[in-house]
Order: C-alpha cells, then structure tokens, then sequence
C-alpha cells in the first residue's frame, strides 16, 4: 500500500487504513465503480447485505445488534467521488494512479494533487463503524455517487431506498461546527461559434499565463478574495489589446464548476515592434496584482512568454467582434460574494463563480455556477449571468440546479449532537450553515421527515493540490460520530 508510511502511528488505526485504501482506487465523479465495489467487499465481510440504485448509489445495511431492535434507524452518509485537480508540473492520471499522501507534522496532504479527503474521510469513517463491535440500533450507510459533478447521485435517490428519519452527514469541513443548512445552486453555461481569421504578418506569437493562485471550493472559499485565474487573464489581455493590438489565437481556463480557476492561458499574436512594450505592460500588471491581493496570493504569476512559429503553418486568430465580445463578457461576468446573510453572521448568501473557459474547433464555451441560500437570491444572481451572456449574444443554457437545506435551530437531532459534543470536549460546538451544496438540501427535498446534521474533521483548500487534512481533528470527529449514536439511542 503506497500510503503505508504517511499513515504509521496514526489512531484510529482502521480509519486510516481506510482512507489510504479509498485513495489507492481512482474515483473521479462518475468513475465510482471501484470503490463502490470496495466498499461492498467491506461490508460483505463484516456480514452486511448491499443495495445498489438506478444511479449507482449504495447503500449498505447494517442490522440492530439483539435486544437493540427497537431504536431508531440512524443513516450515515457521504459520496464516493472526488474532485480531480492536479498541479501544471505534476504528471498524475487520475484514472490509473493512486493518490499520494504527504504527512507532516499536523497536515496530511498529498503530491501534487488534490487529496479526496473530501469526502474519502466520510467513506472511511464508514467502513469503520462497519466494524463496530458495540452494542447498537440499526445503521444504514448511504454512499451516493458524483456529488461534486452537480449532486447527481442524491438527485437520483428514489423514495423508500433509505428508511431512516435520522440522517448524519460527514461532508462539512471544520471540526467543532455542526451544520443545519446549506445553499442552494445552480449552473449557466454560454457558448459562442468560433469565428477566426489568418494572422497578418509582422506578429510574434506569445502565451500569456496565470499561475500560482490557491483556487479552492467555490462555495466555502469565495468570500476570501482569492484570485479567479480566468477574470485575471481577462482583464491582463483586454488592456494588453488596448495597448498593443494583441490577437487572440486560443483561450482557456478552469476546470471543475465548483472550483476557483486556479490557472488560465492564452496564445496571443502581438506586432513584433510592440513585444517590448507588451513584456513591460505584464510586468506593471504583475506588480499591481501584487499588491491587490497580497497574502491572499503569495505566488500569484502572470507572465508573457514568446513561442517559436511552426513552418509552413497558417495561424489564426479570433475575428475582433469574437475577441471583443468574449473579453467584454468575462469581464463582466459577476465573479464572487454577491450578499451576505442577514440572519447568520460572517455567511455568504449568494455568490457566483466564473468557473471555466473551454475551446474547441467549432466554439468556446464559458461555465458559471451561481450559489444562495435563498430561492430569490438564487434566481437573481442567475438572471444577472444570463444578463452579460445575453449582452455579447452567447447562447445561454441553465441547469435545472439543486436545493437548499433550510436550518431548524428547534431540531431534537441538533440537540442531541450539543449534547454530545460538550460532554466529550467540555465547550458547545459552533451551530452553522454553510455556502456550499450538500447532499442534504437534495435529500431533505426528497425525505421531508428526516432530521439531518452535518459534521467532520478539519479539512482545509478542498478541490485543489494545496487540500489538507488536519490529522488532530480526526479523532475528535470520530468521537462526536459515537457519541451521536450513543445519544440517538
């Protein structure tokens, strides 16, 4: 096992053995087969019966141990897939090669990529409580499939695949905070035809790059002021037009929806006579980035680099009304914190996140996923993307988006998860909710009688190479889990 030593020492030990397992088998959204199969085998050999839906969501059952029949039915829950985000320089496939770890003194992280602690940590602390030898109610494990990809699997849960009325979520990320709701979400998608014109003589050709930046969760991470890669490049190649007559040639940038665009580029064709002055111009912009975002960026890049011409090869560039109308809309493009909540402090309502550019050889496509945690919100922020979209005539799809999950501060699961908390660690526990798109707003639309909460270990910088673990709050989160349960029944 290739994680055998980043994990030595580590308590509990089967929770980690578990996670080391799970980061050995590739589970890009939608590539969840293999460790389904997994967590069926772990099951299997702790005696427990399976089921497998229509959507490729599992659920493992887990009987009342005797004398216990007559508790409550308690589910856990978390999904199967990861969200695959690699460094530049770092060659991984995320279909053959297992994760990596890297253990320091109070993070786990891994080489290069992005770990799967989210949400590995709730699929191991699962396989776990398989295992248990206590005294206990009956359990059903609810593994759901392509959460990151648009809470797919929960959407595709039918009525009656779970019969519990207790629900507990471990897919939040802060040790010592309870969950009681989260956002709502949607996606915009734009697409304009590709429409390019041969490169006049006399230009050099250049890429221009942005690098370095943190990205992160769109959700959890928007509101602390960390660059968006592609509305960097945008502006940088707006004005290095103005400046110097700068074509573009390609474009991209991003990835996932509900990542920060960490890196973008550009090939550009810029008059030889200006290459100097353009070198000059990236380098006051690199300065000025330096001091918008300071520590929020310490390795922020952008840089112009010339590239060598292929023979006997004709380059094309975008047609002007093209490039006027892409860099128009991208800069427009409502990116980040749109309102703040009014009824819990510090949480973001509504935000949005200019998510990806893509090009092909018929069009260049642009993803936005819009978040709030109000039904109105939601819709105004979509109507304000669909606005810019419609301003530089791109055609405009939505999707049909996702719930939220509205808070009940009065819920008799919320108390009991206090309870649990101060009589394991003396303190009360911070009561949130968060802007992001659990399961749970998916599956209390579907099961409106469940209580739900949401809880886990501290993980910092999801959805991005820079994702940690903090190796502490593990146990503390494993212990609120059996307390919980111990308090349910």
């Amino acid at each position: 096992m290739p994680n055998t030593k980043s994990i030595e020492g580590l308590e509990p030990k089967r929770f980690w053995h578990y996670l080391a397992k799970i980061a050995e088998i590739p589970r890009g959204s939608g590539n969840e087969t293999a460790v389904r199969l997994f967590v069926e085998n772990v099951g299997r050999k702790n005696g427990l019966t399976s089921i497998t839906d229509k959507a490729g969501n599992l659920l493992v059952l887990h009987p009342a141990t005797m004398g216990m029949e007559h508790l409550p039915c308690v589910a856990l829950q978390g999904h199967l897939d990861m969200v695959c985000e690699k460094n530049s320089d770092v060659l991984h496939d995320f279909e053959e090669n297992p994760i990596l770890f890297v253990r320091g003194e109070k993070l786990m992280t891994a080489q290069g990529t992005s770990a799967g602690f989210d949400n590995g940590v709730g699929v191991a602390a699962m396989c776990m409580m398989m295992e248990d030898p206590e005294s206990h109610g009956p359990r059903e494990y609810l593994f759901t499939v392509q959460e990151e990809t648009g809470l797919d699997g929960a959407s595709g849960l039918e009525s009656g695949f779970i019969a519990s009325k207790i629900l507990i979520n471990l897919d939040t990320e802060e040790e010592g905070k309870l969950y009681i709701g989260c956002a709502g979400g949607k996606q915009t998608s734009g697409t304009l035809s590709l429409c390019t014109e041969p490169t006049s003589p006399g230009h050099a050709k250049c890429k221009l790059l942005v690098s370095g930046l943190k990205g992160g969760h769109s959700g959890c991470d928007i509101h602390e002021n960390r660059g968006n890669a592609i509305k960097i490049l945008a502006h940088a190649l707006s004005h290095l037009h103005t400046h110097t007559g700068a074509k573009i040639s390609s474009m991209q940038g991003g990835d996932k929806h509900n990542a920060i665009p960490r890196e973008a580029e550009a090939d550009i064709f810029i008059p030889e006579e200006q290459t100097d002055t353009a070198r000059a111009f990236i380098q006051d912009v690199s300065e000025q980035l330096k001091k918008e975002y300071g520590e929020t960026e310490p390795v922020l890049a952008i840089e112009l680099a010339l590239m060598e011409m292929e023979k006997n090869t004709e380059a094309h560039v975008f047609k002007p009304e093209l490039q006027t109308a892409l860099l128009e809309m991208l800069v427009s493009m409502p990116h980040g914190v749109r309102k703040m909540s009014e009824a819990i402090p510090g949480l973001v309502e509504t935000s949005s996140n200019l998510a990806s550019v893509k090009q092909d050889e018929k069009e260049i496509s642009i993803l936005v996923s819009q978040r709030s945690s109000n039904a109105e919100g939601l819709e105004e922020i979509c109507e304000a993307v669909r606005n810019v979209f419609d301003a530089s005539e791109f055609q405009v799809s939505e999707g049909s988006g996702y719930p939220g999950w509205n808070p009940d501060i009065n819920s008799p699961l919320l108390k009991k998860a206090v309870n649990a908390y101060e009589k394991e660690f003396g303190i009360k526990p911070e009561v949130k909710a968060i802007h992001a798109g659990l399961e749970c707003g998916v599956i209390a639309a579907k099961f409106p009688d469940i209580q739900m909460i949401s809880f886990g270990p501290t993980i910092k910088n999801p959805h991005s190479p820079d994702e940690s673990l903090d190796i502490e709050s593990v146990p503390k989160f494993l212990k609120l889990l059996t307390s919980l349960l111990a308090e349910i029944q």
